[in-house]
């Protein structure tokens, strides 16, 4: 991956996984926990079925406060702002002039002129940068938070959350709030199921990630089964399935973006957004399903049944819990449909695919 361990950045609990037995790996720069003892299958299986933590502390928190904070974040992101309710959570995106993708967040609104912004590790100094440029000339400040910032997500989340004493039960999937100073919780998920997030000081984390894992159901879960868990559940990792050069239309994510913000049409690359949005798009993200037990990886060529070219794949692995490879990529929009037969190569094997509906695994969050 290019960097040596020593240019990696620590997460502030590292002594923990240390002691855990992990399997560190870079990952956007940072020393991650890719695996633990129990390995990935186990670790994968674990959160389906009980409760899993992971140490996500490397993504970025990002405090935007101020008289001007909902006007500024619906100018730089396709957002409005002001239409959240307290408490409510929304995924959204950073986009550049041309509609792509720079990152992908979810905005939280804490108070009437309050919000957290979630961004992913290897663009958040990029991000801080760019909201940093666009929020000239308005009303609030933008302060990038030290936090650990830990994910307890499964089943049985919701009653360890309980049992540990902890606020958080009474939140819908989507929503967060801060429970005391300088925490932050919500209750979103990117593995499918019902879980909790919750960023606090450095100096408080390893008494809470002690007391989560004291519960017999809770076991630190590495990287590389978050990979798997969000690729059963059909997310998007940024940098593999949306990247600058996607657009929202083709990664199948206009969702995001409510009719009232494209109607009014005034933020950051609207112009652009709107246009794919009626040119339609030439390519989708799809999901993919080897017709082998042998998984296909990202990067892998796609072709349709005559061998033409027609895509590629950007995410892919075995699914313990689909049991069988599953994967992630773009192909030509006539060919998007599900239960269309193409064909990758792994190694000079020929291997069919077919294009699966997403997600592979039914989701699970808490609805109320």
């Amino acid at each position: 991956m290019g960097n040596s361990q020593e240019d990696l950045k620590t997460l502030p609990l590292f002594h923990m996984h240390e002691k855990a037995g992990a399997k560190f790996g870079n990952f956007a720069g940072w020393n991650m926990p890719l695996t633990y003892p129990l390995g990935v299958m186990k670790e994968h299986l674990h959160t389906r079925a009980h409760a899993g933590l992971f140490d996500i502390s490397h993504m970025k928190l990002i405090l935007v406060e101020g008289n001007g904070a909902a006007d500024f974040l619906s100018k730089a992101l396709p957002l409005d702002a002001e239409a959240l309710q307290i408490g409510q959570s929304r995924y959204n995106y950073l986009l550049n002039e041309e509609a792509g993708i720079l990152d992908d967040l979810i905005v939280t609104r804490l108070g009437e002129k309050r919000f957290m912004v979630v961004a992913n590790a290897g663009n958040a100094k990029a991000d801080i940068a760019e909201l940093q440029k666009r929020a000239h000339g308005f009303d609030c400040k933008i302060e990038p938070l030290e936090r650990v910032f830990l994910a307890l997500q499964g089943p049985e989340a919701a009653d360890v959350i309980k049992k540990a004493g902890l606020p958080g039960n009474e939140l819908q999937f989507m929503h967060g709030f801060e429970p005391k100073k300088n925490w932050f919780m919500t209750r979103s998920g990117y593995t499918g199921e019902d879980g909790f997030e919750i960023g606090l000081p450095v100096d408080e984390a390893q008494a809470l990630a002690e007391k989560l894992l004291s519960d017999p159901r809770v076991t630190w879960i590495g990287l590389a089964a978050r990979d798997s868990l969000r690729l059963e559940a059909g997310l998007c990792l940024h940098g593999n399935d949306i990247t600058a050069k996607t657009n929202p239309v083709e990664a199948a994510i206009t969702w995001a973006v409510t009719k009232p913000v494209r109607e009014k049409g005034e933020f950051f690359g609207a112009k652009a957004f709107l246009e794919a949005l009626k040119n339609g798009a030439t390519r989708r993200r799809v999901g993919l399903m080897p017709e082998t037990r042998q998984p296909v990886r990202a990067g892998a060529e796609i072709f349709d049944e005559t061998g033409k070219l027609v895509g590629h794949v950007t995410s892919g692995g075995f699914g313990p819990s689909f049991n069988g490879p599953v994967a992630m990529g773009y192909v030509a929009i006539d060919l998007a449909k599900a239960g269309t037969k193409l064909e990758t190569e792994v190694r000079g094997k020929k291997i069919p695919l077919v294009v699966h509906s997403l997600p592979f695994v039914e989701h699970r969050y808490f609805k109320g």
